[in-house]
This record gives C-alpha cells, structure tokens and sequence, in this order.
C-alpha cells in the first residue's frame, strides 16, 4: 500500500498554496506529499469564479482570521507575483458614497486603520471627478494597495512549483472514506474520469481536508470527527456581468456595503486587459449550480446606476458565475475562517479548513504558512 506524509485533500488556490509551502519545508519530503482532486483539474470552482480583487483587509473584523490573513497574504501574494513574474496590477479601488453616508466610510476607515491598513484616503467630490469623471459619488475611501491578479496564473505557478518538487497530483480522484489506524489514517479513494471507476486506497500521516464547496462532505466521511465541530455550509452564489461598452473606470469601484451584508455589493473589477464587468450580487441556493439569469440585468443596472449614471443595461452581458461556501445563513453576520485542529474536531493529526471564501485569493498563501504552522507548532519554519 502507497504510504504519503500528507495528504491534501482539494486543489483549489488554497490546496495549491499548502501543497507548495509544504514542498519548501524542512519537515517534510515533497515526494511524500499527494494533492487530491475530485475535478480534472485543479482550480475548477470557488478559485476560478471570483473578482480576482487582492484585497486589502479593509471590512473584516479586527483580530479575526480574515483580517490577520488577509493583510499578511496581501504582501506575500505580491511579493510572489514579483518573485514568479504573475502579471498584476495594483489598480487601487474607490469605495464611494452619497453624502449621507459619510460616516458609513469613516467607520470603514477606522476599522481598516485597527486592521493595521492604514494608507487609505478620504476624497471628496473635487477629487472624485478629477480621478473618476465617470463616477458619481461625494465621498469616497480609497485604498492604493487593493489590486487585480491573474488567478489562472498564480494557480498554474503554485501547481508547477509543487509538483517539480515532487508533489503527487491525483486528478478525478474522490475521497469515500478516511479512517484511523493507530499510526496514520487509511484513504479509501474511487479514481474517476475512466469507463469506471477505479478503487484506490492508501495511507497517510496527516491529512489536510481544504475541499472548499465539499469540506463538510469530507469531514463527515472522516472517523472520529466530533459531528458538532462541522459547521453548517450555506451556497451563496454570485454573478457577474461583463460590460461591452468602454470601460470609464481607472480603479475599481466599490458600493458602501450594507450593514451585515453578505457581500461587498455589486461593483466594478475589470481583467489585466482592462475588460470591466460588474457584480457578484448575492442569492442562496440549495444545489451548485452555475447558470445565469439574463433577465438579471436591468436588477444590476439598477444597482450600479446609484455610483455609475450612465450605464446602459442593454450593454450588460452575462459572463459567470461563482458560489461561496459560506458558513452564516441569510440575516446573518458574516462568519470567520475555521481552520480545525484537533482541539476543534477531535482528531489527531488533522487540519480541517471550512467557510474560506472571500478573501481567499489574497490570504492564500498566509493560510499555507498558517497551516504549516499548526502542523508544527513552529514559527521557525516560515
């Protein structure tokens, strides 16, 4: 039987990122690492549908995972942008209000400053039409460090660094069952993609469960996990529309969240090539599901007319879609990162990642070295 040091289970921007930070550590062979994934490929859901914004950590609770994480994974996202030539741009974003909601931006403001974001600016109107003629706001916050990425990119970097190394990648590779032994757990896999599937089975020190859309199923197949430590999953899907018009934007251009929203609201991003599309908007469901409701568009419109007069609604096209694995229902305030050890869920030797959505791009790679630490209870390895 196969036996791994670990095994990762999803290969999303999150698995790609721990398979790699885990290639470079002294602890560990990289050839005594397997990266599973139950897609053909990796990247294939919540990592390739998203605005592909590096954010700066301007919303999320002090102290939280997501702020702590992302901040950090902000530097270290550019600085391996830099590193492996991963085109970018650090674009710069304008959160922009009406008059009446000048107090929303300096509460925004104040949060990010504790966060430890302390380069935004408040402009008024002057600036605002001088920087965004376009744009029809009398206040604004904006944050220089917020920036675009080529996510296919950063994915397909951390891919190939992982694996070089000596990673094994296993595609169309579904997790049936992980149980414990004394020494390690016991992996029972089915291998899809052929004329049927294949059983594989193989043993592994520790396993890593950051299956993003499918980390509850997961945890649920895995023995000795306390049931309570799962947190419910709640599918938030989000779409986007691209914009067939010329885009009149030098930055993207963000709505002041509602209070207790759960998203940032719908707001312009726009590729390295400068195509501007707009959105996500927000709706739960019960089952995946990427389809697009044309007739959405006159709600967007309406919307993005509030910051963006002039926009033409029969220029709005959609484009895709994305679905957040949320861990708080509708109403509700928005909820952290988990990242489980065995103090959460009872298991030794294993790390569980559940509701990392937003901002999961930018904190990727702050989320690895977090993990690798929890592995190891060592700041020296980073």
């Amino acid at each position: 039987m196969d036996r791994f040091s670990v095994c990762i289970v999803g290969a999303g921007v999150i698995g790609l990122a721990i398979a790699e930070r885990l290639s470079r550590s002294r602890l560990i062979n990289a050839d005594e690492i397997v990266l599973l994934e139950q897609a053909s490929s990796y990247g294939q859901m919540t990592s390739s549908r998203n605005s592909e914004v590096i954010h700066a950590g301007i919303y999320y609770p002090p102290n939280s995972l997501k702020a702590k994480l992302c901040i950090e994974g902000k530097a270290r996202l550019y600085a391996f942008c830099d590193t492996y030539q991963i085109p970018y741009k650090r674009i710069g974003k304008c959160i922009v209000s009406k008059s009446d909601n000048q107090n929303s931006l300096e509460k925004i403001q104040q949060n990010a400053e504790t966060n430890g974001v302390r380069d935004l600016m408040l402009w008024g109107k002057e600036r605002i039409t001088i920087e965004e003629p376009a744009v029809s706001a009398t206040s604004a916050l904006f944050s220089p460090s917020t920036g675009i990425v080529d996510s296919h990119e950063f994915m397909q970097s951390l891919y190939h660094l992982a694996t070089n190394a000596g990673v094994l990648f296993s595609t169309n590779t579904r997790v049936l069952e992980i149980s414990s032994t004394s020494s390690s757990f016991l992996i029972d896999t089915e291998i899809l993609g052929g004329p049927k599937p294949e059983s594989y089975k193989f043993a592994s020190d520790m396993v890593i469960n950051c299956a993003g859309l499918a980390s509850q199923s997961v945890a649920k197949r895995i023995e000795g996990v306390i049931p309570s430590s799962i947190p419910q999953l709640h599918l938030c899907k989000g779409d986007y529309f691209n914009y067939s018009k010329p885009n009149p934007f030098n930055r993207l251009i963000y709505p002041v969240p509602e209070p207790n929203t759960i998203g940032l609201g719908i707001h312009s991003t726009q590729d390295l090539s400068g195509q501007l599309r707009f959105g996500p908007d927000t709706e739960y469901i019960s089952d995946i599901k990427y389809d697009i409701d044309s007739g959405k568009s006159m709600l967007f419109a309406k919307a993005i007319h509030d910051y963006f007069p002039a926009i033409d609604p029969q220029h709005l096209r959609p484009a895709y879609s994305g679905i957040r694995p949320k861990l708080n229902g509708p109403g509700t305030p928005a909820a952290d990162f988990q990242i489980q050890t065995v103090k959460e869920h009872g298991v030794e030797n294993l790390i569980q990642l559940f509701g990392i959505e937003s901002p999961g791009l930018t904190a990727s790679l702050a989320i690895a070295n977090f993990v690798l630490e929890r592995m190891t209870g060592l700041s020296h390895c980073s």
